[in-house]
C-alpha cells in the first residue's frame, strides 16, 4: 500500500467502527468542557467523569467557581490527580473569564492558551469539541498510534499533530481525533495489546512495530 491508501483505509475503517463518536468527558457546555479536560491532565476519562458532577454541583460556571476558594476546588478534584495545580487553574481561569470575557470561554486556541492551566491539548479539544472548530488534539492514544501505523516518527506530540494534519482531510479532524481514541483504547492498547483484532496496525502498521510483537510473542 502507498501512504494515501493507507490513510483512506484508516479512515475508512474508522468510519466503519465508530459512525458515531461518544465524546469521552461529560459537559453541558463550553465551560464545563473546559474545566472536565483541564482536570483530565494525568487522569482518566472515567474519574473525570465520576468527579465533575460533584464539583458541578456546587459550580458550573465561572461566576459560582470563583465563589469557591482554591482550597474548596481541591478538596473535591483530589481524586484526580495534580489536584494543587489543577484547582489553582481552574479559580485563575474562571477569574479571566469573567473579568476579560463576560463569563463566556473564548474560542480562539491562543486565547484559550493564556488561560491558567491550559495547554495546547487543552485548548484543542475545547475548540473541537464545544465550537466545532477544526484541531486534532494529541493524546497518549493517538500518538502511539500515528506511530504503529507509520504516520509519524514519534519523537513528540508537536510533530504527531502535525504529521496528523498533513495527511487526513481538514473536514475530519474533529471526528477522526476522537475515533482514533477509542480505536486506542479497544484495539490497539499500550498494554495487553492483541494485535488479532487490530485490524488497522495488522494491515498497515509499521514493519519494525509488527516484527516487535511478533518477536515478543514468540
Amino acid at each position: 500500500m502507498t501512504k494515501a491508501e493507507k490513510v483512506d483505509f484508516t479512515i475508512r475503517t474508522l468510519q466503519e467502527i465508530y459512525p458515531e463518536i461518544p465524546v469521552p468527558l461529560t459537559h453541558k457546555d463550553p465551560y464545563t468542557l473546559l474545566i472536565a479536560v483541564l482536570m483530565s491532565a494525568q487522569s482518566t476519562d472515567v474519574r473525570v467523569n465520576q468527579i465533575t458532577p460533584l464539583l458541578f454541583e456546587r459550580a458550573d460556571n465561572p461566576y459560582d467557581m470563583v465563589k469557591l476558594s482554591v482550597e474548596e476546588i481541591r478538596e473535591i478534584i483530589k481524586p484526580v490527580g495534580l489536584s494543587p495545580m489543577k484547582s489553582k487553574g481552574i479559580h485563575g481561569l474562571s477569574k479571566i473569564l469573567i473579568e476579560k470575557y463576560g463569563g463566556q470561554v473564548p474560542q480562539e486556541m491562543e486565547l484559550l492558551e493564556e488561560l491558567p492551566a491550559v495547554g495546547h491539548k487543552t485548548a484543542s479539544v475545547v475548540v473541537s469539541q464545544a465550537f466545532g472548530i477544526p484541531a486534532f488534539p494529541v493524546d497518549t492514544h493517538i500518538h502511539r498510534l500515528m506511530y504503529r501505523w507509520g504516520f509519524s516518527n514519534g519523537k513528540n506530540v508537536v510533530r504527531t499533530e502535525k504529521d496528523a494534519k498533513r495527511l487526513f482531510p481538514k473536514e475530519l479532524w474533529n471526528d477522526l481525533h476522537l475515533q482514533i481514541i477509542w480505536y486506542g483504547r479497544e484495539y490497539s492498547q499500550a498494554r495487553g495489546w492483541n494485535l488479532d483484532t487490530d485490524i488497522i496496525t495488522k494491515t498497515i502498521g509499521r514493519k519494525s512495530v509488527l516484527n516487535a510483537y511478533y518477536r515478543k510473542k514468540g
